[in-house]
């Protein structure tokens, strides 16, 4: 099940245009492909694979640990409902 966000792209395909060219640019800077590089190893490290139900969480002091997705994924608010208008 898709959504929000995946549903109203699937709705505007100019839209879902738009942010793939801008993703491509985004995803082409040298910091972000080492940043990504090293997340990819951190994942390997940890013994991550597709499907898993932890993420790889960076911690405050720059190292990675398995952690599960949902923990990792509200931290800060980031997904609070409250949050958003």
């Amino acid at each position: 099940m898709a959504g929000r966000t995946q549903a109203y792209y699937d709705k505007n395909p100019a839209a879902k245009a738009k942010k793939k060219k801008y993703d491509t640019k985004y995803n082409k800077k040298k910091g972000q492909s080492e940043y990504r590089s090293e997340c990819n190893k951190g994942r390997k490290d940890l013994g991550l694979k597709k499907g898993d139900s932890r993420d790889a969480s960076h911690t405050k002091s720059g190292g990675m640990v398995a952690e599960n997705k949902s923990k990792n994924r509200a931290r800060n608010g980031h997904n609070n409902k409250s949050t958003r208008k």
